[in-house]
């Protein structure tokens, strides 16, 4: 079992730099480096998983067990596919899928192909999750549900999130639409669903609707409690030794421009000084978690810093296909 690990180690090697073996032995320092790189893969991937199997049973308890025999619904794709499913026979699980198809290719063309296979396996999670288990429906109480469903709607939404996917697709569609015209991702988010609250209203009723922005609210404030408040993009400043490394990082495996400062580490007044550079960059949050995943791997004991950036105007951040 250890010569197979340390064979598919081997193999990385050689495959991220384009090496032929010709019979040479690596040095340990190569074999160990990639094989510390490799168990950080693995562990990120464990990690996302458990996120996106906890957003899965959260979203569908919310669903179930709260929003569905209630006919209320949610913001964005799944709230599309509550207010079809409560005028219509067709069963919630189908619609969740069939709404969510064109963001998963969206997903695809502008996060890249990692995050559109992880959103599909979430997708179809959530899909299969409504379809075959039966979860205890807790309250006809109104206000309980709109404010418990989509705590625990928002709550899955966000640990899917955190698990590098999404199991509604309306932010995708925000993100492609807010390039396209200038717009803030929030300014097309209330847009998409000021028309699906409208629908509602007609469709459902007035008070259905209403009690449905209640639950609305109710997820959006719980999805950002998940994800630690973050916004839709994110400034990260890094200070570490090997700012090289990580500015290569960046603009090869994350597609991302960077800024270098010039700055001066150090404690107290008679502390010793280093010089080295400071690297800043601007993220979309869905692109944080590789993010720290590939910072774990060169420096895990980098100071980094990260606050909220409402919006950002030229550079590299809109004009290239998100990475993931």
């Amino acid at each position: 079992m250890k010569a197979f690990w340390k064979q598919i180690v081997i193999n990385n090697i050689l495959r991220d730099k384009n090496l032929e073996n010709n019979g040479k032995a690596l040095n340990d320092f190569q074999v160990a480096k990639s094989y510390r790189e490799l168990k950080i893969t693995i562990s990120h991937f464990f990690k996302d998983f458990i996120f996106i199997l906890i957003g899965i049973f959260s979203a569908s308890f919310g669903l179930k067990g709260f929003l569905l025999n209630n006919h209320f619904i949610d913001g964005g794709a799944t709230g599309i596919s509550l207010l079809i499913s409560s005028i219509t026979s067709i069963p919630l699980y189908s619609l969740i899928i069939t709404i969510n198809i064109p963001f998963m290719f969206l997903g695809y063309k502008i996060m890249g192909k990692v995050f559109a296979i992880k959103t599909v396996l979430a997708i179809a999670g959530l899909a299969i999750c409504v379809a075959l288990i039966n979860f205890p429906f807790v309250t006809n109480d109104k206000l309980l549900v709109a404010i418990f469903g989509g705590m625990f709607l928002g709550g899955g939404i966000g640990f899917a999130v955190r698990g590098g996917a999404v199991i509604d697709g309306t932010e995708v569609l925000a993100i492609f639409l807010s390039k396209k015209l200038g717009t803030t991702l929030g300014d097309v988010i209330i847009i998409i669903n000021v028309l699906i609250f409208s629908l509602a209203a007609y469709l459902l009723s007035i008070e259905i609707a209403l009690y449905s922005m209640i639950t609305y609210l109710s997820a959006s404030k719980t999805l950002d409690f998940i994800i630690e408040g973050i916004e839709e993009y994110t400034g990260v400043t890094i200070i570490s030794s090997h700012f090289v490394e990580i500015r290569q990082m960046i603009i090869n495996k994350m597609g991302r421009g960077v800024t270098l400062y010039s700055g001066r580490q150090g404690y107290g007044k008679k502390g010793p000084t280093k010089e080295n550079d400071i690297v800043y960059t601007v993220i979309t949050r869905l692109e944080l978690n590789k993010l720290k995943a590939e910072l774990e791997k060169i420096d895990p004991h980098a100071f980094v810093v990260m606050s909220s950036v409402k919006d950002t105007k030229g550079g590299m951040i809109k004009k290239r296909p998100l990475s993931h």
